[in-house]
């Protein structure tokens, strides 16, 4: 035992004096070591104030996103030819009629190498006709077309993806006539919150002799942000403790000629294994500088970038707002948001067409919470991993979602992921059910399954097809479509079933249980309790509820509803109070 309490303390120490050295390493450079802290206890809160920026345009996404997608049954083998045959399936099985717009290729319908000026382009031989030509094929249909990558080096199935590339790509997407955007979250590189001290910042116009410098003791500084002189070099000064969100530096800088500048950052090195970040914020306008891994001989060195600045006084702020991984990601996601958004009003533009906006989908799995950044980022977000096509997966995606209600509303939307109705070994009783509660909970309803074998020989709709019969329940639909917006609540649990409502445009209340039990399960449930809940907004009934059962099509009027639910069945009714 004595032994043990030597080791012990032996360890203690050793941790003891290296995060001493830590500390004080982190301050003679510039860096704040109390602020890099709060990323391990704040994993997955936003610590930036985003009060102020704008949401993502509403664009197509008013209500939840209809269509189909090709991974969960086709994963990496899909070609031309299968995408054509799907989008006339939607066409001719009454899927396009019943809502479903969009047919969304997810990964692997790009090539491996982009092109000579840097692009993006299709699978030179699956793809082989293009993926222009392909979306135009599919716009003759009344359809949309959707393409994915992700927000890393590389995609889920290693092939090129966007970071670093998001302008070049938003462009190219805009130029086809993308209209739906899926953006994963593989091979991600989070940005770091550490960010060297500037010792100088210089401006100069190419071929001018416009060339100014901008001193740490110009600058105005808030939060811990010092000048501070540097422990190695004393007389030089810099601007320190501008990362983790420690602090800002700003200049005001008076210009005669506007354009574009040459912004240059000299900053002190200190060793680092990661690329260090700053945000240059211009005018409002973001700027982004990612610092080498400090690796050089020299005590300091330089990062450019390109700025714009118009005449007259411009405010130039320095800062690295990022604590969390989920500052990371926000800042990421929103990047591409913009790219996105600005390159569907260029193309516009330059074509003199109407704007084709993209519907932008943030799959980024839930991880940071997206649901309390995704509006400013996005038009949906993924709560969850990816859904699998059994009850245990399905189940787990609606209890994650289920409480998110108040996150989601017209143009942003809670996404818990594609419909796996027709696929797997899910019963039919399964695939009623987990229709229902994504409708219930306003969700994008993006097939999932082979919706080849909704078309009988003849070209026409096989209504014997039962999950065909699922998917276009037109009063279903009309519930995840509802112009309101208000995803279901969970309003009550009653001998293990979920009561789940929502309310809807006219005033009606969607209502549906839900059985997650492995038996069956009876449940009475009076309505008037509804009218006790201030999201329903609905009035007590003077005498009865118009009940409508939304699976059955049966009218009846009513006090209270009495069901018996199958294992993970349910029963959804709209309701009216007269």
């Amino acid at each position: 035992m004595k032994i043990f309490l030597i080791i012990l303390f032996a360890i203690l120490a050793i941790l003891l004096v290296l995060f001493v050295s830590w500390f004080m390493i982190m301050k003679v450079n510039g860096k704040c070591p109390l602020c890099a802290m709060k990323k391990i206890f704040l994993p997955t809160k936003l610590t930036m104030d985003i009060s102020e920026d704008e949401d993502y345009p509403i664009g197509e996404a008013a209500t939840p996103p209809m269509g189909w997608s090709s991974w969960n049954t086709f994963r990496n083998h899909i070609d031309q030819d299968l995408i054509m045959e799907v989008a006339n399936a939607v066409k001719n099985s009454g899927l396009e009629a019943a809502g479903y717009r969009y047919i969304n290729l997810d990964d692997c319908w790009q090539s491996s190498m982009r092109d000579a000026d840097g692009k993006l382009q299709g699978d030179l031989k699956t793809f082989s006709r293009g993926i222009p030509k392909l979306i135009k094929d599919i716009n003759k249909l009344g359809l949309k077309v959707g393409l994915y990558s992700s927000n890393g080096t590389l995609t889920c199935e290693d092939l090129p993806a966007s970071l670093g590339n998001e302008d070049l790509d938003a462009k190219t997407l805009a130029s086809w006539g993308c209209e739906y955007f899926k953006y994963d979250f593989c091979h991600k590189q989070r940005i770091h919150g550490d960010c060297p001290a500037i010792e100088y910042v210089t401006l100069n116009k190419p071929e001018t002799s416009i060339d100014i410098k901008l001193k740490p003791e110009q600058a105005k500084l808030t939060g811990r942000a010092r000048v501070m002189k540097m422990n190695d070099v004393p007389s030089k000064k810099a601007i320190g403790y501008l990362g983790f969100g420690a602090g800002t530096a700003s200049f005001d800088v008076d210009i005669e000629e506007r354009g574009k500048y040459v912004f240059t950052a000299v900053f002190h090195k200190s060793f680092s294994r990661h690329k260090q970040y700053m945000q240059v914020i211009v005018n409002d306008k973001i700027y982004e500088i990612f610092f080498p891994e400090g690796n050089g001989f020299s005590d300091t060195g330089r990062a450019q970038i390109y700025i714009e600045l118009k005449q007259g006084v411009n405010t130039i702020t320095l800062k690295n707002p990022v604590i969390t991984l989920t500052d990371s990601s926000y800042i990421q996601y929103r990047r591409m948001g913009a790219a996105l958004k600005n390159a569907t009003s260029q193309w516009a533009m330059f074509t003199h067409t109407q704007e084709k906006p993209i519907t932008f989908s943030i799959c980024e799995w839930g991880t940071a919470h997206p649901w309390n950044w995704g509006s400013k980022a996005g038009n949906l977000w993924r709560t969850t991993h990816d859904i699998l096509p059994n009850w245990t997966s399905i189940h787990l995606l609606y209890n994650r979602t289920i409480g998110l209600y108040e996150h989601a509303g017209p143009g942003h939307w809670n996404d818990p992921d594609m419909l796996e109705v027709g696929n797997g070994k899910l019963t039919e009783i399964e695939n009623k059910t987990h229709f229902s509660l994504w409708c219930m909970m306003a969700s994008p309803l993006m097939l999932g399954n082979d919706v080849r074998k909704f078309v009988n020989g003849i070209g026409e709709p096989d209504w014997s097809n039962p999950a065909l019969r699922v998917v276009t329940n037109k009063h279903l639909i009309a519930i995840d479509q509802d112009t309101l917006g208000k995803p279901a609540k969970r309003i009550k649990k009653l001998g293990g079933v979920d009561i789940i409502a929502r309310p809807l445009a006219n005033g009606d209340v969607a209502v549906c249980f839900y059985n997650p039990k492995m038996s069956s399960k009876s449940v009475h449930y009076q309505l008037d309790e509804l009218a006790q809940d201030k999201y329903l907004n609905i009035q007590r009934a003077k005498e009865a509820y118009e009940l409508h059962d939304l699976w059955s099509d049966e009218r009846s009027n009513g006090v209270s509803i009495s069901v018996n639910l199958p294992k993970h069945g349910c029963a959804v009714y709209r309701i009216k109070s007269v």
